[in-house]
């Protein structure tokens, strides 16, 4: 099902405040300015959640981030 559309439109990035860019299919929230991934957490078929710990974020730019 994915992350909820209007949910999605209101999130930015914890660290710089700056937009975010769906990756994947939900698979993670990109933050281009910063080089943050915010993972999405499954939960059941129905929920997915942005994971917008800053500490928990993949770094893109290192080559950490599955082809970021």
């Amino acid at each position: 099902m994915g992350i909820d559309p209007r949910l999605k439109e209101k999130l930015v990035c914890p660290k710089c405040h700056g937009a975010l860019k769906a990756h994947g299919d939900d698979v993670g929230l990109d933050c281009e300015a910063c080089g943050l991934r915010y993972p999405v957490e499954k939960y059941g078929e129905d929920v997915s959640v942005p994971n917008m710990i800053i500490e928990q974020a993949i770094d893109i730019r290192s080559g950490d981030g599955e082809g970021g």
